[in-house]
């Protein structure tokens, strides 16, 4: 065991394999009870999609308070020949699977609600079926879509600049350094009220 745990691809690899016998499972009591497993519009695929959007979207706001809770508030404390094995090793990193777990997300979710039925309707915040339940998770699908063009638009191309993926002098570099951290401070902010109307949305109204 030591062996799978000590690598970080063997760990993750024997994750999705439980969880695939887990989802296995679930579709074959879905197929007995409510035949229809292969249903695209039915719940055994929206399950799925859930699950997806919810795993994406642990491992995106999981970095995002990483970045805010640790990282941020603790760069001013570290010694400046430290520095550079975050800004050159662990932000990059971080950076890459933070900004790809967004857009899954996103992706997840657009799908979900697709398949729901509500994907324009959530946008419009309930105005065409004058439902509290859309117009909930209306909300929360704004709050997220305007976090997840917060960090293409603007935490990652001013985080290329400050860490010098992309050239820029010293001055650039801490404007850009500025700008991604306020933005990055902006999806904090967001995301807990995100947070709430997307789980009080499915408890709430199912």
């Amino acid at each position: 065991m030591a062996a799978i745990l000590s690598n970080f691809r063997n760990t993750i690899l024997l994750s999705l394999a439980i969880a695939l016998i887990f989802l296995i499972g679930y579709g074959m009591h879905y197929e007995r009870e409510y035949h229809g497993v292969f249903d695209l519009s039915g719940n055994y695929v929206q399950a799925v999609l859930r699950w997806c959007h919810t795993v994406s979207g642990i491992l995106w706001i999981g970095l995002l308070y990483y970045f805010n809770f640790v990282q941020i508030r603790k760069m001013p404390e570290i010694p400046a020949e430290l520095k550079p094995a975050v800004s050159k090793y662990i932000a990059p990193e971080a950076l890459f699977w933070f900004r790809y777990a967004a857009l899954s997300t996103i992706i997840f979710g657009w799908l979900l609600a697709l398949n729901r039925g509500y994907l324009v309707d959530a946008y419009m915040l309930g105005a065409i079926s004058h439902t509290p339940r859309v117009a909930f998770i209306g909300v929360g699908m704004w709050l997220a879509t305007i976090m997840f063009v917060n960090v293409w638009v603007f935490i990652w191309p001013n985080q290329k600049i400050a860490l010098g993926i992309v050239d820029g002098d010293a001055d650039a570099k801490a404007k850009a350094g500025r700008l991604a951290m306020l933005f990055s401070r902006t999806n904090t902010l967001l995301s807990i009220p995100m947070l709430t109307a997307m789980t009080m949305n499915q408890t709430i109204f199912g």
